[in-house]
């Protein structure tokens, strides 16, 4: 159910503006490459291609729905380069 951040969700609140989280990844992926034209060189996860990625806390296609505001960037990867990387646990100490 679409549900706005502070919470609120009605069966029938902007119910033509809802996705599926398949959807809204695709459009922020191959959908987005394609509008920029640049699907040859990026939108999925392709050899050949730039990796241009975000590692998140969680797969958001398989966690609870009320679980998905709550997802945060543990790597970010850009031109196959680490430009973020959150600090292991314990602060990376064996």
């Amino acid at each position: 159910m679409r549900r706005s951040l502070d919470g609120f969700a009605s069966d029938d609140w902007h119910r033509d503006q809802r996705l599926t989280r398949s959807e809204a990844l695709e459009l922020f992926t191959s959908a987005a490459a394609f509008a920029a034209f640049a699907e040859a060189d990026r939108g999925s996860i392709t050899a050949g291609r730039l990796a241009d990625f975000t590692v998140l806390s969680a797969d958001p296609l398989q966690v609870p729905e009320p679980e998905l505001p709550a997802l945060r960037a543990v790597m970010t990867i850009v031109g196959g380069a680490v430009v973020f990387a959150q600090p292991p646990a314990g602060g990376g100490r064996d």
